[in-house]
């Protein structure tokens, strides 16, 4: 009975929004106590109890700037560097110091003000930044933590964790799919916007993957698991933002090595200006005090630490946000530079769903022979070629050929033994090595489709030319729109990379309005096209499908996989990755790197600028202690807030 009524009462005992709001960030509650005692220390030393005052002035020292005071001696003691929390905490004690040695409490006072606005300052940030988290953690909680397992024809539910390969699942309508998994039974609707950034459903079906993190549309789906829930794409996703997070771009190592030489300078220049100009000028000692205490406060570069990653994480965020993914803040810099952008055409510049023209059988070879045996090697081939001729074949009813030593040959074609004889297909150049005989017939034909944007693949047996099989690509309707917008953007030199032959690459490049085309290269051969326009250009984007063009991805200043959704080597290759299968991403992945550039540019500048005024306002006029602490911590937070705006868009 007592239990019930203990589980009772916690059940309907009311909830404060403000107590858990205090909980959830204990830097505000620190300061909103700092805040309360030096309001009661101000109003008992104007009431004449001193002692009462100053005690709860010093308490209010101790509640607000305790965390700092924390962070700042164990940085000096671990890392033996200054911190610039210590340095705050070094004048405001100075002041109370000062203060109490004169019986000025008014000083005193100004110390407490400094450690409040310091505090509230402090706890505004962290609360601003943590909005960066919180679309991390969004990121992260769109899986479910649980499963429906179907065994023994019954459900149950289990962790998403326990789950194992060959399990199966029953996800409902209007669920999130908990794992990644390949369609058993059922068809549907899913939206993968958590993990694309599309808005768009796509249609799926038996043997169709779907995503963890996904969410399922009208239809109920049985999922079997194909890969365990730890390398599932979205936990892969998360993974890397959650790398990014912690990895530092250049500028900010930079900014950190130079903040411990510049705290070291303040206190030397803050010790002279204290001691030099009563000796020197004739000043009093307990002015000079003061103003060196102030230079302390305002001379600190909190705002310029503030400048970059807040937001450089917001643009992390935002892009995660809108299907894009950087894999860290060195690449956002760089995208924000680049000059020249290198496009795969296979798939990046085509739809990849590539489709055959014609079958061209040598004389007096039979046109369905020359489909069966291309198709017979293309089978054991991931390209979109072969899938395409493979397709054919299925659709005219051929029978495959089961084959042996089959070896694929990137960039150039595929071989293998078929009913005991050796079977080449693929570019002419490998597939009809010295001694093939090619008829003038052949030649003249492969020249007309190549005209026409159509690539020739050769089919070879035993060195007996059988004929060629011609396919076609469709240029994305995106892309002319795309290569517009970039040229808009200021993307001085847009060339395309390909291992198709320079009749049909010549063909795509003019209808895209592309002016270089490097055409008929292998994968170590964009690697050197890359070089060469990074010699002639400057910084160069590579985009790709993240497979067969992973060294020029690797090789480029920022290399970027399109549909990585689908692609476990787009994730592992890539420097950015666009999650959805659309080219128009990249415009958006481009104006977040330069736009993340320019607010970080902004707030270095306000940054420089506020240190140089106050320290001007402070030498020409004097500042009191609060004015000082307010200017050096308004500029902070308004340079937080402002790298806060990348989380918008």
């Amino acid at each position: 009975m007592a239990h019930e009524l203990s589980n009772q009462y916690h059940r309907t005992s009311p909830t404060f929004p403000i107590a858990s709001w205090l909980r959830t960030y204990p830097d505000a509650a620190a300061a909103i106590a700092c805040a309360l005692l030096t309001l009661l220390g101000w109003a008992a030393l104007q009431g004449n109890w001193v002692g009462l005052g100053v005690w709860i002035l010093l308490a209010g020292y101790v509640i607000g700037g305790y965390e700092s005071a924390r962070e700042g001696l164990t940085t000096l003691w671990e890392e033996r560097e200054l911190d610039v929390d210590l340095l705050m905490i070094v004048a405001a004690l100075g002041a109370a110091g000062l203060g109490l040695w004169q019986q000025d409490y008014h000083l005193l006072v100004d110390g407490s003000i400094l450690i409040l606005i310091f505090a509230f300052s402090g706890a505004l940030e962290t609360i601003a930044t943590q909005r960066t988290a919180s679309n991390i953690r969004a990121l992260m909680q769109i899986a479910p933590d649980t499963a429906r397992v179907l065994r023994d024809n019954r459900e149950q539910m289990m962790s998403t964790s326990d789950l194992q390969v060959g399990d199966r699942i029953l996800v409902k309508p209007g669920e999130f799919v908990p794992t990644d998994g390949l369609i058993a039974s059922g068809s549907s609707t899913l939206n993968e916007a958590p993990i694309t950034g599309e808005s768009m459903p796509v249609e799926k079906t038996a043997g169709d993957e779907v995503f963890g993190g996904t969410v399922n549309g009208a239809g109920a789906l049985t999922l079997e698991i194909h890969k365990s829930p730890e390398s599932s794409l979205i936990r892969r996703v998360i993974s890397l933002v959650e790398q990014a997070q912690t990895t530092e771009p250049p500028s900010q190592q930079f900014l950190e090595r130079f903040e411990r030489g510049y705290a070291r300078a303040i206190v030397v220049t803050g010790i002279l200006l204290g001691t030099l100009p009563p000796v020197l000028l004739g000043w009093n000692w307990e002015t000079t005090i003061y103003r060196a205490l102030v230079f302390l406060v305002v001379a600190s570069p909190c705002a310029l630490m503030a400048a970059i990653m807040p937001a450089l994480l917001s643009a992390i965020a935002n892009g995660a946000r809108n299907g894009i993914l950087f894999k860290d803040g060195t690449q956002l810099e760089r995208m924000a530079r680049v000059r020249a952008i290198a496009f795969d055409k296979t798939g990046t510049l085509t739809t990849g769903q590539v489709q055959v023209g014609a079958v061209i059988p040598a004389p007096g070879v039979p046109e369905d022979r020359v489909l069966q045996l291309a198709a017979s090697l293309e089978v054991y081939s991931e390209h979109p070629i072969g899938e395409a001729i493979v397709n054919r074949a299925k659709m005219g009813g051929l029978d495959l050929i089961p084959g042996t030593d089959i070896q694929a040959k990137a960039g150039l074609g595929i071989v293998g033994n078929l009913e005991g004889k050796t079977v080449r297909v693929g570019k002419v150049a490998f597939a009809c090595p010295e001694g093939v005989e090619i008829p003038a017939i052949l030649r003249d034909r492969e020249r007309e489709f190549q005209a026409e944007g159509q690539s020739a693949i050769w089919v070879v047996s035993d060195d007996e030319l059988l004929g060629i099989v011609t396919v076609a690509d469709q240029i994305r309707t995106q892309a002319p729109a795309l290569l517009d917008s970039l040229r808009q953007m200021g993307i001085e030199s847009i060339v395309m990379l390909t291992g198709d032959h320079t009749a049909t690459a010549n063909s795509v490049a003019d209808s895209l309005g592309i002016d270089r085309v490097f055409a008929e290269l292998l994968p170590e051969d964009k690697v050197d096209a890359i070089a060469d326009l990074q010699r002639t250009c400057g910084t160069v984007a590579m985009v790709g499908d993240g497979i067969n063009d992973a060294p020029a991805l690797a090789r480029a200043d920022v290399g970027i996989a399109m549909g990585g959704a689908g692609t476990d080597v787009a994730l592992e290759t890539a420097d950015v990755v666009l999650m959805a299968d659309r080219l128009e991403k990249l415009v958006q992945a481009v104006a977040i790197g330069r736009r993340s550039q320019r607010i970080i540019k902004q707030n270095i500048a306000f940054a420089l600028a506020s240190i140089a005024v106050l320290l001007c306002v402070n030498f020409i006029a004097g500042l009191t202690m609060p004015l000082g602490v307010l200017g050096h911590e308004g500029s902070t937070l308004l340079v937080t807030l402002n790298g806060l705006r990348m989380l918008r868009g």
